[in-house]
């Protein structure tokens, strides 16, 4: 019930998120725990009605959640196994939640200039 869980994949990418899901729940696997969420403030429009603006562009809402995927830790490596008879590659991005412009320079860069 309390047992330490392993991130085994954390991105913003609903397809690969979702096979990871089908997958592991196929082979059976327990005490998988998925699910995402959106790290980003909501900046506030017009009355205070919290409606992001990037919403209302013409190809609709943006996703901009981030989807995650933890395991047992002691089931981390029949896991993995899993996802590689699937041909699923499971990525943990460490700065998923850093700003674009800090992604594509080291921070040292940014700041610098």
């Amino acid at each position: 019930m309390f047992e330490k869980r392993v991130e085994i994949f954390k991105k913003r990418d609903r397809e690969t998120w979702q096979q990871i899901k089908d997958a592991l729940r196929d082979a059976g696997l327990r005490g998988v725990k998925a699910g995402h969420y959106q790290q980003e403030t909501v900046i506030g429009c017009g009355c205070g009605a919290k409606l992001d603006p990037r919403d209302f562009g013409g190809r609709g809402k943006i996703d901009r959640d981030i989807y995650y995927v933890k395991v047992i830790s002691g089931d981390e490596e029949k896991a993995r196994e899993i996802l590689r008879r699937n041909g699923i590659v499971a990525v943990v991005e460490q700065d998923v939640l850093l700003d674009a412009a800090l992604r594509k320079r080291p921070k040292a860069e940014y700041f610098d200039k």
